[in-house]
């Protein structure tokens, strides 16, 4: 009697175990790594805002000079508005969604940095505060937008690999988790900048 017992509770143990290491762990696997992308790109977006907020403080600072050029600061204002309008729901990090957040946001570092060359022909403004100490904090928002957008493609990458591997893929098709999306180089950055002096 006691051997059946021994016998019933091994299959059982493993079949526990299988069900386990195919089913259960896969799944848990997904969801935590799809769980770790999203707050990834959270933090994308948190280092993108930082750099709106500080922007802002630039843009609040050239309105106040009246003889600044009106048409190089609206065309900034604009392409905020746009930049802070687009909002990826982190659940669908779509290649196509993230592509479309990338480009509104180097639309608006595009036409800021246009500004800040128009800037330039103004001393007054040069010597406020404000822009100095945007000036000092500028390289280091942008780096941690780089650092944040390498975070999230590793994060996506160890996502994507997992579903796309056995026997994560057959848990992923079924509770339909599919591959998220990369943040890509802008085109033409492969090709090495031609400099003269």
């Amino acid at each position: 009697m006691n051997r059946s017992w021994i016998v019933i509770l091994g299959v059982v143990g493993i079949i526990i175990l299988l069900v386990y290491s195919l089913f259960i762990g896969p799944y848990n696997s997904i969801v935590n790594q799809s769980q770790t992308a999203s707050q990834m790109w959270s933090n994308v977006e948190t280092q993108y805002q930082r750099r709106t907020d500080l922007y802002s403080t630039v843009i609040a600072t050239i309105k106040g000079s009246e003889k600044f050029e009106q048409q190089t600061l609206t065309a900034v204002i604009d392409a905020r508005s746009k930049a802070t309008s687009i909002t990826v729901d982190a659940s669908k990090l779509t290649p196509e969604s993230i592509q479309k957040f990338e480009q509104a946001q180097d639309a608006f570092k595009s036409s800021f940095g246009r500004l800040m060359a128009v800037a330039e022909q103004y001393p007054q403004l040069q010597t406020t505060a404000a822009f100095r100490d945007f000036q000092t904090q500028q390289e280091g928002t942008e780096n941690r937008i780089t650092k944040a957008q390498q975070d999230f493609n590793d994060a996506v990458k160890k996502y994507n690999t997992y579903i796309l591997s056995f026997p994560g893929n057959l848990i992923a098709s079924r509770y339909g988790y599919t591959e998220k999306g990369y943040f890509k180089a802008d085109a033409g950055s492969e090709k090495v900048p031609n400099v003269s002096f």
